[in-house]
C-alpha cells in the first residue's frame, strides 16, 4: 500500500565531528518521498526519497553556504541527494535493515540502514499513521565530499564519517485522499 510523507512530523539529520573533537550537527529536507509499505510483509515494502541539496541547516549561515557549495554537495550542479530501496530484511520484531543506493553528487553507492517501524495507529481523520526511524554512518570521502583543512596539531577540520539519523512519520494514501475529498465536498 502507497503511504505519503507527513512533512511535519518526518526529518533527515546529520552530524560529524569539527576540529576532531566536537559535534556539527544539522538538518536537510526531504523534497519528496515515496513509501509502499506492507504492514503484513514488511521485507515486501520500498522506500524512495529525494532531499534538497540547497537545504542544508545547521545554524550558521556561512557554514551551510560552504555545505551547499562546490566543495560539499554542490547544490547548484546536484540539487538533490537521493536514496532508493533495495531490500528489506528484519532482524526480528519491529526492527530490520534497510539496503538501499545513496546518491549524492551523481556517485551512488550501497548503505544499509538499522531501522525500526515505531509503530502504525489511527489518526484524529479516521485514516492510519506509521512511523519509521533508521540510522546509518557513512564515510562521506566515498561519495567525493572530499574538502578539507589538515590542523596543525594532527587531523582534519572535518570529520570523515557522517552519522545520519531518519524519522519518516507516513500518512495511508486512501485516508489522505477521502480527507481531500471530504475538504472539497
Amino acid at each position: 500500500m502507497t503511504w505519503e510523507l507527513d512533512p511535519a512530523h518526518s526529518s533527515v539529520t546529520f552530524s560529524t565531528k569539527h576540529m576532531m573533537v566536537t559535534t556539527v550537527r544539522g538538518t536537510i529536507a526531504i523534497d519528496e518521498a515515496s513509501v509502499d509499505f506492507d504492514e503484513e510483509h514488511l521485507e515486501r515494502s520500498s522506500v524512495e526519497v529525494r532531499l534538497s541539496a540547497a537545504s542544508v541547516n545547521t545554524g550558521q549561515v556561512a557554514r551551510d553556504q560552504h555545505l551547499s557549495s562546490a566543495d560539499f554537495l554542490d547544490a547548484e550542479t546536484y540539487p538533490y541527494l537521493a536514496f532508493r530501496s533495495t531490500s528489506v530484511e528484519r532482524n526480528g520484531g519491529d526492527d530490520f535493515v534497510l539496503k538501499g543506493d545513496l546518491t549524492i553528487r551523481d556517485v551512488t553507492r550501497p548503505v544499509e540502514l538499522e531501522a525500526e517501524l515505531d509503530g502504525v495507529v489511527a489518526n484524529l481523520q479516521g485514516g492510519r499513521r506509521a512511523a519509521f526511524s533508521a540510522s546509518t554512518k557513512i564515510n562521506r570521502e566515498d561519495w567525493g565530499l572530499t574538502w578539507n583543512v589538515g590542523l596543525e596539531t594532527g587531523g582534519w577540520l572535518v570529520g570523515r564519517e557522517l552519522k545520519i539519523n531518519i524519522d519518516l512519520a507516513l500518512v495511508a494514501a486512501e485516508a489522505s485522499l477521502d480527507a481531500v475529498e471530504e475538504a472539497v465536498a
